[in-house]
């Protein structure tokens, strides 16, 4: 099931790379430009037909695709003399802004069904659930009881009572049970689980009295909590040092997914867009400060589960959720990637989408203060100039890429590490 799950991810991230160009193909000839390839792969052709004036083919290397658009910049040289009232920069700014962003539109497009099928078929992440660490200070302290605590703590080996100094959880010890709700601690009221926590690790180790409800029914335990290291609760990353613990951890009885019915599923598809653009911008933000995590994962280091991934991490992680059943984070991480490919490519860059729009309305821009100023319109922008600023950009993307996808062999995350 693994080898299915990752054959199916790959395919579906593939199949929306050939509809991102099928998206530049349709709006191209719809508004009149020539569209002379079109072409699901790259490398040796494996076979090709012609339809009209286009070409339809399959390249051997399934890693994207292509279509060429007859004369896509003023400097391409070759354009027939016949084609040239057909060529792309030709054509108004407006019409060549949709047929560059046609492609991004697509992966939109893409995740918006995905989202809906999800909502409708699968199931999304409930939303009364805690997202954020502060979201989850601000829950009810409903509790999981852990069997064993660990005194040393470590990140490379389970715990297991008796070994390493790990010892039986205090609470469990106790008598308290999965998804009591502590109400006090030594008679101080308890709102939330962000103040359970604040007050276990506020006292010293021994003796305290936990006031709790377990299914409506008030009940008291005494519960002898022990130290153990633990790093900051508002920095899981940051030093440890020696706290009071009792062993147990927030849950909830809330559902972890929920489905909706045709209608409703609209207003979760528009709650999931926030949420997946909002963390698609934030992680694109923190993406220079990941790459040194990046590059020890690689030399040896734990990898960090919030550093970026290759189309082939995808593709991994996709086969591990279909490998449990978990077709939820399936369609989940295959919205992210349309999302994240969607506005990646729309970054005023060449030789993404976004750096041919951003020209193009450089260009209107300045023939329209040109003719203000009573000045000779300076004409089409030479991209010749800008080959060094495109291949530098070609080349932070390709060591970039090569650094996820090594990253990804070496060392990959786990849908059950993240």
């Amino acid at each position: 099931m693994f080898a299915v799950g990752f054959v199916a991810f790959a395919l579906a991230i593939l199949i929306s790379v050939s509809l991102h160009e099928a998206g530049h193909m349709i709006t191209a000839k719809r508004f009149g430009m020539k569209v002379t390839k079109y072409f699901v792969g790259f490398g040796p052709t494996v076979f090709s037909f012609r339809r009209g004036e286009t070409e339809y083919g399959l390249k051997l290397i399934p890693l994207g695709g292509f279509c060429k658009i007859v004369g896509m910049t003023p400097q391409d040289d070759d354009v027939d003399p016949a084609d040239e009232p057909r060529a792309m920069w030709r054509f108004p700014v407006w019409k060549r802004t949709i047929v560059m962003a046609s492609g991004s539109v697509t992966h939109f497009l893409l995740a918006l069904v995905a989202m809906y099928f999800a909502a409708v078929a699968v199931g999304v992440q409930n939303p009364a659930l805690p997202v954020t660490a502060t979201e989850q200070r601000e829950a009810p302290a409903q509790i999981q009881v852990g069997d064993c605590v660990q005194i040393n703590l470590r990140d490379n080996s389970p715990c297991a009572v008796g070994q390493n100094g790990d010892v039986k959880g205090p609470a469990a010890v106790a008598g308290l049970k999965t998804d009591d709700i502590i109400t006090a601690i030594n008679g101080k009221p308890i709102a939330n689980y962000g103040q359970l926590t604040d007050t276990i690790r506020s006292l010293p180790a021994g003796a305290a009295q936990f006031a709790y409800s377990r299914a409506g029914q008030p009940g008291t335990a005494t519960i002898n909590l022990i130290a153990a290291q633990r790093p900051p609760l508002e920095n899981p990353k940051g030093p440890v040092t020696q706290v009071a613990v009792a062993g147990i951890n927030w849950t909830t009885t809330e559902p972890l997914t929920v489905t909706y019915g045709p209608v409703d599923a609209f207003g979760s598809v528009g709650q999931q867009t926030a949420t997946i653009v909002s963390g698609t911008f934030a992680a694109m933000k923190r993406i220079p400060e990941k790459i040194p995590a990046l590059w020890h994962s690689i030399t040896g280091d734990e990898r960090d589960p919030d550093t970026p991934i290759s189309v082939l991490g995808a593709s991994r992680l996709g086969a591990e959720a279909a490998e449990a059943g978990l077709w939820e984070i399936f369609i989940g991480i295959f919205i992210s990637l349309n999302v994240f490919i969607g506005i990646f490519n729309l970054l005023p860059l060449l030789p993404l989408d976004g750096g041919h729009i951003a020209i193009a309305w450089y260009e209107r821009a300045r023939s329209w203060l040109y003719s203000k100023l009573k000045r000779p319109d300076p004409g089409r922008v030479d991209y010749f100039k800008l080959m060094p600023l495109t291949y530098a950009v070609i080349l932070i993307g390709g060591a970039f890429t090569l650094l996820t996808v090594t990253a990804d062999v070496v060392n990959p995350i786990s849908i059950f590490s993240r």
